[in-house]
Order: structure tokens, then C-alpha cells, then sequence
């Protein structure tokens, strides 16, 4: 089915990670490897901002076994004495990622599932979550509607386009809090509402639900290592590397498009 604002001619493997390098959602990507190390090391120290809902515990209090994990399934740089400058994302890896999620979202179409949406990221990721709901919803699947008057010390909680966010200031709030979704599935469970079946969403959102034994699928950027390291220990069912916040939201409608296309849910 068409899904508005994506394309309706889904890319090929070879132009999407083409489209991917030239937009730098991955390749190149702006995140510089300070940066990166900088959120590595502070994981491993225990900083629970960077679990992003997970519980790690002491399984990696070793800054390089994290670093081994980022290379492996993000694509960075596995030298660990390149300490500043450029670092990368593995385009190959982001549609491989990609190719993994759009088998948990065909399984959620042909069951029709409850599937719950959020973004920590919306200045970014807000429309690809949308037009995934869309398509999941035009295929039988229920797109949870959340509870009211949700807060958190950041903001509100509440749901745009399907998609829940952090709004604060009457502004759409970037946030890597799990305490949304916590308010979110405590919410849920207050009502006597069933749990989703499999929540698609971002930075602690995701991490939160996997925590709390949901089927969870999102998306990472290279500096936020917990997602692939919830991965990695099989909390996580499938974690996409990408930087979450390129220059133009609609760079991402390609990568949705091949996303969906994937998942049997667009018409080519």
C-alpha cells in the first residue's frame, strides 16, 4: 500500500546504502570519535544515562569489550588507539539491521499485533515511526493507543501521529529517558490493558521495554553503544545503526521505504 510521504519506488540494496553514505546517516557520519569513546567509557563506568534502560550490571565495566561490540555491529572504527577525528557506521550493516526488522514487523503483520511506537529522537526519527505505524495498521495491527496524563520530570508523555513522544514547553522534547516508556507500560498495566506485543521505537524507550522482556526493535547512533550491547545479549531483538539526526528528516524516506518494502508492507 502507499504509505503518504514515502516513496513509492523502493530503493535497491546497493542505491539505499549508496543514498545512506551520500546523506550520512551512515558511512562518515558526524559523530566524532571522542564523542563516541567519550559514551563508551562512561557506560562501562556505570553511568546509567547511557544504559538507556537496560541493566547492564558489571558485564561491561571494560570500555574495549564495548568498542568491540560498536565495530562489530556498527561499523566503527575497531582501532582502539584511534582516539579523535572521523568516525564510521557500516552502511552494510545499517541495511542488514534493517533486513532484521522488517522480519519482526512481517511477523507482527501476519499475527496482527499490538505494536507500540515512541521516539526519543523526533526532530529525527518521528516520521519513519509514523509511516511504519501506518503500514502496520493498514496491514490488521493494532497501533497502541496510550494512556492519558503521563508525566515524567522531563515532560509530558503523550502520542503524535502514533507515535509517542516527550513534549515539554509545547515543544517535541529529544530525550534518552526510559522513564517514559516506564510511565507508558505502568500506565498500561494500572488500566488493565494488555502489554504490546512489540514496541518499535529508540534511545531509552526501546531499552526500557526490552528490559522489561517486550519484543523491542529500534534504532542506535554510534554514540549510543547500550542498544547494540542489549543486542548483543539478546535483550534487544534487533538494534539499526544510524545517525538519528541528519541534516533533513526526509533523507530517512528511502531507508523507510526499503524498510517497509522488506517487511511486505508497501507495494512497489
Amino acid at each position: 500500500m502507499p504509505i503518504p510521504g514515502i516513496p513509492s519506488d523502493t530503493p535497491s540494496r546497493a542505491a539505499l546504502t549508496a543514498h545512506l553514505v551520500r546523506t550520512r546517516i551512515a558511512g562518515d557520519v558526524a559523530t566524532p570519535r571522542e564523542n563516541n569513546l567519550s559514551h563508551y567509557r562512561k557506560l562501562a563506568n556505570g553511568d546509567r544515562h547511557f544504559w538507556l534502560g537496560l541493566e547492564l550490571g558489571d558485564r561491561w565495566s571494560d570500555e574495549q569489550d564495548v568498542l568491540a561490540v560498536m565495530a562489530e555491529r556498527c561499523g566503527v572504527v575497531d582501532d582502539p588507539e584511534h582516539r579523535y577525528g572521523q568516525d564510521t557506521i557500516d552502511p552494510e550493516l545499517t541495511v542488514d539491521a534493517l533486513e532484521r526488522m522488517a522480519a519482526r514487523l512481517h511477523k507482527a503483520a501476519e499475527d496482527r499485533q499490538r505494536v507500540l511506537f515512541a521516539t526519543g529522537h523526533p526532530g529525527g526519527l518521528l516520521d519513519v515511526h509514523r509511516a511504519t505505524a501506518a503500514a502496520l495498521r493498514a496491514a490488521g495491527c493494532e497501533i497502541m493507543v496510550i494512556p492519558e496524563g503521563l508525566a515524567t520530570e522531563e515532560g509530558m508523555v503523550f502520542q503524535f501521529a502514533d507515535v509517542a513522544v516527550l513534549e515539554r514547553g509545547a515543544t517535541l522534547w529529544h530525550t534518552h529517558s526510559p522513564d517514559p516508556m516506564t510511565r507508558i507500560l505502568d500506565g498500561l498495566e494500572r488500566e488493565g490493558r494488555p502489554l504490546p506485543d512489540l514496541v518499535v521505537a529508540d534511545h531509552g524507550w526501546a531499552g526500557c521495554a526490552a528490559q522489561r522482556g517486550l519484543d523491542s526493535v529500534g534504532y542506535a547512533d554510534c554514540n549510543d553503544p547500550a542498544l547494540f550491547v542489549g543486542e548483543a545479549e539478546g535483550t534487544m531483538q534487533v538494534t539499526v545503526p544510524l545517525d538519528d539526526h541528519v541534516t533533513s528528516p526526509r533523507h530517512y524516506d528511502p531507508m523507510t521505504a526499503y524498510l517497509l518494502s522488506a517487511a511486505g508492507l508497501l507495494d512497489d
